[in-house]
């Protein structure tokens, strides 16, 4: 194992060249742009040897893939933002076939106005599609995760696919030392691509066939297992990765959370400086701690209730809006905490919405929401706006 200083695009692009795709189909748009310019180096410098396909758009990106990874092939796409919404209707489609494709999501605001600065709406509005979602925290993160969603995905028990968020700028273009796996060990702890079912003119099959209405919610019902299994393999496969490598990944992780009255729920590359304000915090007397989700589909609810359950404050803060609904993290917590515990036993939950459009979130930032949290048991609230 080696370690090089890397970008987040060149960590998710490595990661990608280490699991050797057979297809890789993508369409440029900032922050995501050098991801696959990096792969499409290493497939020049014959590092890998996958088929790159220049389509014409974000939809004909995913289109691609779908077709190839009916096929059977092991499968690879990247976007960001309006390209993500753009490529919406066939997003659906990839989850609701069962394909394992593979997608990393370099996450930024979307229009209009025009940003293209970090924001976490676009990924967050895929949470009814089916893929699962995985959120990186820094680089080391961002490389791991690409090579654990393949081992995910093409799992029999799941057989769905995974997208790998990781903020825009704040990782895709800042570099950090980065541990890389040897080849032959990632080749050993992904092997080959089984698919129980592929597009082949000597076994035919009929795939997205229109299907009785007697049917359609079985079907549905069993995609939804399957999430639901994805939780047990998540796990299996960190185990086996951390044997690998020797970094260990779970569905949430949690920082001075043991004896802690008041806790930080964070996503994504903030979850740093909220583990730094619960130790500011503590050093005033306050017992914070801090919660990383990192798999946000399956949606943890098990984990965060034993995780929260015996605070007296949650305090959310997310970089995301669902207009009309507000705190879409806030909201899932508190229907965890209160199937788990009851609304009368459960912690207060406060939710923040802030960082939108790339503004910064500091540590500072984190002690105060926590305060305005201890001190307005009530609501959810916005913070950082400027009032113009």
């Amino acid at each position: 194992m080696q370690t090089k200083v890397i970008t987040g695009s060149r960590s998710v692009a490595t990661a990608v060249m280490l699991a050797k795709p057979e297809v890789i189909a993508a369409y440029p748009v900032t922050p995501q742009t050098e991801i696959v310019e990096d792969i499409a180096t290493f497939i020049e410098e014959k590092r890998l040897g996958s088929r790159f396909i220049k389509v014409d758009s974000e939809h004909s990106a995913m289109g691609a893939c779908i077709g190839a990874s009916s096929a059977g092939a092991r499968t690879f796409t990247a976007t960001s933002s309006q390209g993500l919404l753009y490529m919406d209707e066939v997003v659906h489609w990839a989850a609701h076939a069962r394909l394992p494709i593979v997608m990393a999501v370099a996450t930024r605001a979307l229009a209009a106005p025009w940003s293209i600065l970090n924001e976490h709406t676009d990924f967050m509005t895929q949470l009814t599609s089916g893929w699962i979602q995985i959120m990186a925290e820094n680089n080391q993160d961002a490389l791991d995760s690409m090579l654990q969603a393949y081992k995910i995905g093409e799992d029999p028990r799941v057989t769905l696919p995974v997208m790998v968020g990781l903020d825009g700028f704040i990782l895709t273009h800042t570099s950090m030392p980065v541990e890389i796996p040897e080849q032959a060990d990632i080749d050993s702890f992904l092997g080959e691509r089984k698919p129980e079912f592929e597009i082949d003119v000597e076994r035919p099959f009929t795939f997205g066939n229109v299907i009785d209405e007697r049917y359609y919610i079985d079907m549905r019902h069993k995609m939804f297992e399957s999430m639901q299994a994805a939780k047990e393999v998540i796990g299996s496969v960190s185990n086996e990765y951390k044997r690998l490598a020797g970094r260990e990944y779970s569905m949430l992780e949690c920082y001075n959370c043991d004896d802690a009255e008041h806790i930080i729920v964070s996503i994504g590359a903030s979850s740093g400086d909220a583990r730094e304000a619960s130790d500011r915090l503590r050093k005033e007397g306050v017992k914070a701690g801090a919660v990383r989700i990192r798999v946000i589909r399956p949606f943890p609810s098990e984990e965060i209730a034993k995780a929260l359950g015996g605070a007296e404050t949650v305090t959310v803060v997310e970089r995301s809006l669902s207009v009309g609904g507000g705190n879409i993290l806030a909201h899932e917590i508190r229907s965890a905490l209160y199937s788990a515990h009851g609304p009368e036993e459960a912690p207060f939950v406060k939710g923040f919405i802030t960082g939108l459009g790339g503004k910064d979130i500091t540590p500072n930032d984190y002690i105060n929401m926590v305060g305005i949290t201890r001190e307005r048991p009530t609501g959810d609230e916005w913070f950082g706006l400027t009032g113009g």
